[in-house]
């Protein structure tokens, strides 16, 4: 374990409202119709929830 318990589940708190903004920004764009190009750049915030929920799960 390399991480405590405290940071453990600061990085889940984190990774959970990530996903979820960015899952929130993704239904929007789709909604609106917007063009698919500019969900790419939802890869950073999908990325930066994956791996704070990865990071949650796996105590590294």
């Amino acid at each position: 374990m390399n991480i405590g318990p405290r940071e453990q589940r600061k990085r889940l708190i984190m990774g959970v409202a990530t996903l979820a903004m960015s899952v929130g920004i993704a239904i929007g764009l789709i909604y609106f119709g917007i063009d698919w190009w500019w969900r790419l750049g939802l890869f950073f915030p999908f990325w930066m929830a994956a791996l704070g929920l990865f990071q949650a799960l796996e105590e590294t």
